[in-house]
């Protein structure tokens, strides 16, 4: 595990940056696994401007999201599709057919997540996985559990990961109980993954997810056995360390 700590959330954005641009430049073909939440925006508005002053194209990247709320149409301004859609693919020079967002419309859960398990192994895996922090040490939407999930899977949404995302819509009773995300299994068959986590309010759970005990019960703890795991943090969340 490799930690890089910035002073603030704007560096922390840059530095996410910086290793997903150079993975690009590498590999201009590469499979980006995509995460969405307000983290990650930083980290976009910095790509966007580097592919606008050409120094990174997007031409040739094939991308595939984390994850999906369950019942949400694409057109919805709170689903993931929209949210990729306004925050990144619009603003860049991607191929959208080259995009994938698990079908938060499919009614049948077993058949949504197979088929996004297909869509991963048929663009031959993810090359570099971004990554953001759930308060509950939840990524994707892989909430606290028993046992780590494998490949995509259609979960009960917590409590705190409801009242977390209460912000972004109406009120709390609008918020989807249900979602389809990637396994912590696919996570962990990613080449490279980046985590970012940014401001006091994530140091505990950083220390307890990546300087703790590895765990089903933070979901996030799992990250310490990846071979090429790069935590990016603000000074605020590394706090505690």
């Amino acid at each position: 595990m490799r930690v890089i700590v910035a002073k603030d959330y704007e560096e922390m954005s840059r530095k996410a940056a910086n290793l997903i641009a150079a993975q690009i430049t590498l590999k201009p073909e590469s499979v980006l696994g995509l995460a969405t939440g307000s983290t990650p925006l930083g980290t976009y508005k910095e790509l966007i401007a580097r592919c606008a002053a050409g120094d990174i194209s997007f031409a040739q990247v094939t991308s595939v999201n984390l994850d999906e709320y369950r019942g949400l149409p694409r057109d919805n301004d709170q689903s993931y599709y929209y949210f990729m859609h306004h925050n990144l693919f619009s603003k860049v020079d991607i191929d959208c057919a080259r995009t994938h967002i698990p079908d938060g419309t499919e009614a049948d859960s077993a058949e949504a997540c197979r088929r996004y398990d297909e869509v991963v192994r048929s663009v031959g895996g993810v090359d570099l996985q971004l990554l953001g922090l759930g308060h509950n040490g939840h990524i994707g939407f892989n909430e606290p559990s028993d046992s780590f999930t494998k490949g995509t899977n259609c979960v009960n949404l917590t409590e705190s990961t409801i009242q977390a995302n209460a912000r972004f819509f109406a009120s709390e009773k609008d918020v989807p109980t249900q979602a389809y995300t990637m396994g912590i299994g696919t996570i962990m068959s990613a080449r490279r993954v980046l985590l970012v986590a940014n401001g006091e309010g994530k140091a505990e759970i950083v220390k307890k997810a990546f300087f703790g005990d590895i765990t089903p019960r933070v979901p996030a703890s799992i990250l310490q056995l990846h071979p090429d795991f790069t935590l990016v943090i603000d000074r605020a969340a590394a706090a505690l360390l």
